[in-house]
């Protein structure tokens, strides 16, 4: 799978599914985000290729599971919806949300939080305080939501908890 290409894999299943790959929204560590659109869809969809399987893994099953409890706002921020997936390319279909919004899963545990030394999460609560600012509690408050759906984030940041201003 390394040898293929990440846009080579959108690519594919753009070709599978008749939608055309538009701009990229976004890309990091984890993998790059397009827009992608069929003739028969009203609006976008975004199309998210994963560079590791194990993030793909945790993203794909943290969108299941709130595609399972029919999650799409979580305090009045938008969740992308899970449209379609494809193991064998590490792809998510999902819909294009705007902002207010909460995304991006691929840091993403279910149903326990990942083992770090009290150390390490007092240093990572106190990057978050920084980068959040003054919206740090309410992005707190997003993420103790999640966990009580058995979603634990830890790749978060004001990237991907977003709002308006």
């Amino acid at each position: 799978m390394e040898n293929f290409d990440l846009l080579d894999r959108a690519l594919v299943y753009a070709q599978q599914h008749g939608l055309t790959l538009g701009s990229e929204l976004g890309g990091g560590v984890q993998g790059i985000v397009w827009t992608a659109k069929s003739q028969d869809e009203q609006g976008r969809t975004a199309i998210k290729v994963h560079r590791q399987e194990a993030a793909y893994l945790r993203e794909r099953n943290a969108y299941l599971r709130l595609r399972e409890l029919g999650v799409n706002a979580i305090y009045g921020s938008n969740v992308p919806e899970l449209l379609d997936y494809d193991d064998d390319l590490q792809l998510l279909k999902l819909t294009v949300v705007t902002r207010p919004f909460v995304l991006d899963f691929g840091g993403a545990y279910l149903d326990r939080p990942p083992s770090f030394s009290d150390e390490i999460m007092a240093d990572w609560h106190s990057e978050k305080a920084e980068q959040f600012g003054k919206r740090w509690p309410a992005a707190q408050a997003i993420l103790h939501y999640l966990e009580g759906l058995g979603i634990y984030v830890i790749d978060v940041n004001p990237n991907n908890i977003s709002w308006l201003d």
